[in-house]
């Protein structure tokens, strides 16, 4: 038996007392994965990104673990919730324009303590004050890095369109209105290189888009080691007691981790491993997190129809946003439809052994976006499910 057979045995036997669909974590490829991801970070805390997470007992469970420290969220409501719930340190790593949860955070010493803010225009600046109503707190604050390499004179671009904040000079007259601005105090700066970290470089039957990228990646770091290093003692110039610079992700924590200017690495689908992580060169690691989808049709020799599935991923709209069937393996869509809203054909020989309620397993694109499918997610050990936790969405919390 082949271990990705193995694996569906055992998710079966654990999961045959529940009617899909159902969501799974795989303690122990989780914990393994975690472990990974310690050894590559290379003595440098990580901070766990819970939007690829989006379960509050996994962030526990990985924030127990030596070598995480802190978590990356992704709106303020979520933080201020997180905050209230325990956690003394939440970066939120995309400004925010919510007034009352500004008025929440200014108003609360424990929330303002607990909660970084990330601002990279003056203009948040005068949005968040005009919001205190009355709050006293000081807000932390985190400036953020533009991470794109530009070619070409600047004519082309290549990474997220996120921050202004490109050059140090720039950096530093944002960090000067901090310092000065009462009520506020500069923390941290931040620097994430999702060209780097999120895109794959071994794009399979691709051998010559995977050698671009890779040396795409590989100018956009030596890029980035120089003006991040730059940038960092431009603002540590401004606020010599800056706490934290934070930068890198999953697919490039080994990388950013050995620049002495960073302190701490950002990660967090590296945890679940969804299917768009599968193609990278510096790193191999277990999936983690399935859904399931139970046959309930047999149209004919070669297919079976599942309920649902049809769950596709942010991002450009393309075939790799979509999950795809992982076990029992040999299942692919039929072209003509697709993974559908109730109910999706697969096609393939594996078909022929389903029978009505068999289970098939299913990978997302992306990691913690499956949570806002389900209500709770099934924690497996070994052939048991031992524990059942609820996502953000079981408690009731969709942030975005």
């Amino acid at each position: 038996m082949t271990a990705r057979a193995a694996h569906r045995t055992r998710y079966d036997r654990a999961t045959a007392h529940l009617d899909a669909p159902l969501a799974v974590v795989d303690l122990d490829a989780f914990d393994a994965n975690a472990r990974d991801l310690v050894r590559r970070a290379g003595g440098k805390p990580i901070r766990v990104a819970s939007k690829s997470v989006r379960c509050r007992a996994l962030l526990e469970r990985v924030l127990e673990r030596p070598g995480f420290c802190g978590v990356m969220s992704f709106t303020l409501g979520e933080s201020l919730w997180l905050a209230r719930a325990g956690f003394d340190d939440v970066l939120l790593a995309y400004p925010s324009v919510d007034r009352a949860g500004f008025a929440e955070l200014a108003a609360d010493q424990k929330l303002a303590a607990a909660v970084t803010v990330m601002v990279d225009d003056h203009a948040q600046l005068e949005l968040i004050d005009a919001a205190r109503a009355g709050g006293r707190e000081e807000i932390r604050v985190c400036l953020e890095l533009d991470t794109s390499l530009r070619l070409l004179g600047g004519r082309a671009r290549i990474g997220a369109r996120r921050s202004p904040l490109r050059t140090p000079d720039r950096l530093a007259e944002l960090a000067r209105s901090v310092v000065r601005r009462p009520g506020f105090r500069l923390v941290g700066l931040m620097a994430y290189e999702g060209h780097i970290a999120g895109v794959g470089d071994a794009v399979a039957g691709r051998p010559l888009r995977s050698r671009a990228i890779r040396l795409m990646q590989a100018t956009s770091r030596r890029e980035l080691v120089v003006r991040r290093a730059e940038a960092v003692r431009a603002v540590r110039a401004v606020a010599p007691d800056l706490e934290f610079v934070n930068g890198g992700g999953t697919g490039s924590v080994q990388y950013t981790a050995a620049e002495r200017a960073v302190t701490e690495i950002a990660a967090g689908s590296g945890l679940f491993v969804p299917r768009l992580f599968d193609h990278y060169t510096s790193f191999a690691a277990r999936p983690a997190a399935l859904f399931a989808q139970p046959v309930v049709r047999r149209p004919g020799v070669g297919v079976v129809t599942v309920l649902g599935g049809g769950y596709p991923a942010s991002g450009p709209a393309g075939a790799d946003r979509l999950p795809v069937p992982y076990l029992p393996k040999g299942l692919r869509y039929d072209p003509q439809e697709g993974p559908g809203e109730v109910q999706t054909p697969l096609l393939g020989s594996p078909a022929d052994d389903l029978l009505i309620g068999d289970k098939v397993w299913f990978r997302h694109a992306k990691a913690g976006e499956l949570c806002e499918r389900f209500d709770v997610l099934r924690l497996i050990e070994g052939d048991r499910v031992t524990a059942t936790v609820p996502t953000y969405r079981g408690e009731g919390r969709t942030f975005l």
